[in-house]
C-alpha cells in the first residue's frame, strides 16, 4: 500500500507539471519558456525516482534536463534576440489551438479511462521491468529494437544545431 505521502507528493509534482507545460507553450519570451520546459523536464524525473526508477530519473536529469537545454538555449541566443517578445496570435489561430488541445485531452483521457488496468492499481503490475532489460532494448538492432530510431534523432538534433549555425552566421 501506498503511503499519504507519496500520493500527495504525486498529485504536487502531477500539478507543477501541468502548469509547467502551460507556461512553456503561452509565455511570449522564449527563454522562459525554455526555463519552464526545464521545470517540467526536473519534475518528470521526480516522477521516475517516486517508481523507484533511479536510473531512468538519473538519465532524464542529465540528458533531458542537463544536456538537451543547454543545446535548446544555446539554438536560441543563435538564432534571434533573447529580448524580443514574440506577436500575440491571431483570434481565430488561438480558437484553432484551444480546439486542437481539447480534443488532444480528451482522446487521451478516453484512452487512459478505458485502459482496463486503470482501476487503483499499478498500470505496470505483473510486467518484471528492469534497466537491463530496458537497456537491451535501447540499444538493440531487433525487430522492436530502439538503436535505429535513437541514432535517426541524434543527427536530426546535430542537423538542427548545424541549422542554426548557418542562420545566425547569415545574420
Amino acid at each position: 500500500m501506498e503511503s499519504v505521502g507519496n500520493i500527495i507528493l504525486y498529485f504536487i509534482v502531477a500539478i507543477a507539471i501541468i502548469v509547467f507545460s502551460v507556461l512553456t507553450v503561452t509565455t511570449r519570451k522564449i527563454l522562459r519558456s525554455a526555463t519552464y520546459l526545464l521545470f517540467v523536464l526536473f519534475a518528470t524525473a521526480i516522477i521516475y525516482f517516486q517508481m523507484d526508477y533511479q536510473f531512468l530519473g538519473a538519465v532524464q536529469i542529465a540528458v533531458y534536463a542537463g544536456g538537451i537545454m543547454v543545446l535548446f538555449v544555446f539554438a536560441i541566443m543563435l538564432t534571434q534576440h533573447p529580448g524580443k517578445s514574440a506577436e500575440a496570435l491571431a483570434t481565430h489561430r488561438r480558437w484553432l489551438g484551444l480546439t486542437a488541445a481539447l480534443a488532444g485531452v480528451a482522446v487521451c483521457g478516453y484512452a487512459l479511462f478505458s485502459y482496463a488496468g486503470f482501476g487503483g492499481r499499478l498500470l505496470t503490475s505483473g510486467v518484471d521491468v528492469n534497466m537491463e532489460k530496458i537497456g537491451q532494448f535501447l540499444l538493440s538492432t531487433d525487430k522492436f529494437g530502439y538503436l535505429l530510431p535513437f541514432e535517426a534523432i541524434s543527427v536530426l538534433l546535430l542537423a538542427c544545431i548545424i541549422g542554426g549555425v548557418v542562420i545566425a552566421r547569415r545574420r
